[in-house]
């Protein structure tokens, strides 16, 4: 098992363009006054050093995040096995690709390796760039081969600080949406003082290297920087075909980056349909976004060489059925409040039903199965009804995928980003409240801003496009931890924004009656600025203690186990084993494996069900044909999982086999009444006891205090 131990020793007042101004500034005769002198100069210099600051704190973040990582592992003076095996999981089947594009002899050869991949799936032969999202490894693989740099950088490092090169790009993201929503750079100072000292809950770049989402999350962030941008008013036409077309590439490296984008970016769809439904943004620049979506998805089919998931998606489905029934339904957002709400529940409907139909004809077509343990997993985890689905229940049991924790607020609330957080979430959803009544009641906001121009409230499409997508995606982190990472990065945006916005303050006071101009731009700055001085004081020791902090990795058991197949089992031999551990396998050694941690595919789940027989209750006999079915000429048993611990009843893996198999569970407790108990003993406690009815079978060629390894007699 993994772990880290102990380190031996010897071994300003500027404001954004198209912002509005708080005081309509103009003179009794009508005439707007010119800029002072030395305006123009102020905000240039202003709009200068908030660029320097944002570049110097993204920067920062990746120097910050480099040295982490550093320090845990000793990455620099371990040996090249035991940096593969840090690559944990997932991670090292990902990087296993970029090792090979780099090993190729050329570079053609090792494209058509991974398009003609018979290593990752036993007696099988996948295209890689197909099932998987590897294209950025591939990229980075003829980048590192180009460039003049391979006697001064290993691929690793290469790579690595590729990863933490993006956290910058991540961190300026966030800076400029922050800037662009308050109009102040110290509002994206305060968004990246708060993503560094909430790291734990904003990013896990530092130990997971390789995941998907610290590729794609980069650019997700400079996706809603370009939206929040592209929602501002009184663009010129340059500019707005310059955001569309930033908005556009940033889609379509998201969506080429993590085969979850379509679900990520259908809950940003369902932002911009509740939006548009409630005539708070430009109904043109949504349909621009939903179009820009369905294009960057469908490029990204092209290249994974028509990807059927793909083309099955939701998202394609429910954006295609927003165009169509929006040009059904043309006079949606005229009338008074009653007639418009009977239009809006039936537009409603029309979409839901459309998306439905759309999606069920799509995947019958084209025979789609690929997602459907993804519903299986929702529909038990919110409740409509229990599964025995081994897959489903595979991801129910996982830690990552269950409710947000309770101490991630509290560990938010110490850093004031969860409290300042719900200060802003609850004033600007009073606000939007107010303005969807008014939107839909017709109401003439010209007439209101003459008469009561005290009282009247407003929200801007970008503050109100922030306001909708922090509230989903928080829905999304409440409900699947795993996801919290999308939530926690737009929180420090969204409460930066609220806590240096001219126009939340001014609302608040007024509700207060005790609005002043100069009291609110008192305000603006100085509590921001007082929050900034509380988290440099707090966190700034526990950060410099934490780069002190020297440790070291340490895995002598998997070092061990890795260096022992690679000398001593042909370099064609077939291995069967947990998906986590194999994907190890591939990597540090090369050989060819039955299954692997990449699930989206059907007949890899069905083929996974199969291998974890081996912690079932079956006979040998069963167990052996089940192997070899799969080409399996090693077996390797980790008494980590036979044994598990770190489930309870109930959750262990040799629980979901044995409930899925319709046998009765080890331990104390409930069984429900129809399973049986097994006429078989636990295959992986059996073996060990080298029975003739095994040992005809399997035979141990390996063991450590955590891996046992059994070679398969071929039988005729």
């Amino acid at each position: 098992m993994t772990t880290i131990r102990q380190r031996r020793v010897g071994k300003g007042t500027e404001a954004a363009e198209d912002q509005p101004s708080e005081e309509t500034n103009v003179k009794p005769d009508g005439k707007i006054p010119l800029d002072p002198p030395g305006g123009k100069l102020w905000n240039i210099l202003s709009v200068t050093v908030g660029g320097i600051v944002g570049i110097s704190l993204g920067l920062l973040t990746s120097v910050y995040v480099a040295t982490l990582h550093e320090n845990d592992l000793w990455f620099s003076n371990i040996k090249e096995v035991e940096r593969e095996i840090s690559f944990r999981t997932e991670c090292g089947l990902y990087y296993s690709y970029y090792k090979q594009m780099i090993q190729a002899a050329s570079i053609q050869q090792g494209l058509h390796g991974l398009v003609y991949d018979n290593k990752t799936e036993s007696v099988r032969t996948i295209n890689i760039l197909e099932r998987m999202n590897v294209y950025q490894e591939v990229f980075l693989s003829i980048l590192y081969r180009i460039l003049p740099i391979q006697q001064y950088l290993e691929p690793v490092y290469f790579y690595i600080y590729t990863l933490f090169g993006l956290q910058a790009v991540y961190v300026i993201a966030l800076y400029i949406t922050s800037w662009l929503l308050s109009g102040t750079w110290l509002s994206g100072l305060l968004a990246a003082c708060w993503y560094i000292t909430n790291r734990v809950d904003t990013t896990r770049v530092e130990f997971t290297i390789p995941l998907r989402e610290n590729w794609a999350l980069p650019f997700f962030a400079v996706q809603i920087a370009a939206i929040t941008y592209l929602l501002r008013t009184h663009l010129q036409p340059a500019q707005q075909r310059l955001t569309l077309m930033a908005v556009f590439i940033a889609t379509f490296l998201f969506s080429l980056t993590w085969q979850f984008n379509q679900f990520m970016m259908l809950i940003q769809a369902l932002a911009l349909f509740i939006l548009d439904c409630l005539d708070m943004l430009p109904t043109a620049k949504v349909t621009w976004l939903y179009i820009i979506q369905i294009s960057g998805l469908l490029l990204v089919c092209v290249l994974q060489f028509f990807n059927s998931m793909i083309l099955g998606s939701l998202l394609i489905s429910f954006n295609v059925s927003v165009l169509i029934a929006r040009t059904i339904q043309k006079n949606l957002k005229k009338g008074g409040l009653l007639n418009r709400l009977g239009k809006l529940i039936l537009h409603v409907l029309l979409v839901l039903c459309l998306t439905i139909l759309i999606n069920k004809f799509i995947k019958k077509i084209l025979n789609l199965e690929s997602d459907e343990h993804i519903f299986k997993f929702l529909k038990a985890k919110f409740g409509f009804g229990a599964t025995r689905d081994f897959d489903a229940n595979l991801y129910l049991c996982e830690e990552a995928f269950g409710l947000l924790p309770l101490n991630t607020f509290s560990r938010l609330s110490s850093t004031l980003l969860f409290y300042i957080y719900g200060f802003v979430l609850f004033l600007l959803t009073v606000a939007a409240v107010i303005v969807a009544f008014q939107n839909l009641s017709g109401s003439n906001q010209a007439q209101l801003k003459g008469k009561m121009e005290e009282y009247t409230v407003t929200l801007r499409p970008d503050a109100a496009y922030s306001l909708v997508h922090t509230v989903l995606f928080g829905c999304l982190a409440l409900s699947t931890m795993r996801m919290k990472y999308l939530w926690t990065s737009h929180m420090c945006v969204f409460a930066s924004f609220g806590l240096c916005s001219a126009e939340v303050w001014k609302l608040l006071l007024k509700c207060l009656h005790l609005y002043t101009p100069q009291r609110t731009q008192v305000i603006k700055y100085s509590i921001p600025i007082i929050t900034l001085l509380y988290i440099s004081f707090k966190f700034w020791p526990g950060i410099m203690d934490e780069l002190s902090e020297l440790r070291e990795f340490y895995d002598p058991d998997t070092v061990e186990l890795m260096n022992w197949i690679k000398s001593n089992t042909p370099s064609t031999a077939v291995f069967a084993g947990s998906m986590q551990l194999l994907a190890g396998v591939k990597l540090c050694t090369g050989r060819t494996l039955t299954n692997h941690p990449h699930y989206e595919d059907k007949n890899l789940r069905e083929r996974t069900k199969q291998i974890y027989q081996i912690y079932a209750k079956r006979s040998p006999g069963d167990v052996h044909g089940i192997l070899r079915s799969f080409g399996t000429d090693y077996v390797i048993l980790e008494d980590s999982i036979c044994y598990e611990r770190r489930h309870s009843r109930g959750c262990r893996l040799r629980d979901l086999l044995d409930v899925a198999n319709g046998h009765i569970m080890d331990g104390l407790g409930e069984n429900e009444p129809d399973l049986k108990p097994s006429v078989y003993p636990r295959f992986c406690e059996e073996i060990k006891k080298n029975l003739p009815s095994y040992t005809t079978h399997f035979t141990r060629v390996f063991q450590n205090k955590t891996f046992h390894v059994y070679k398969l007699a071929k039988h005729k």
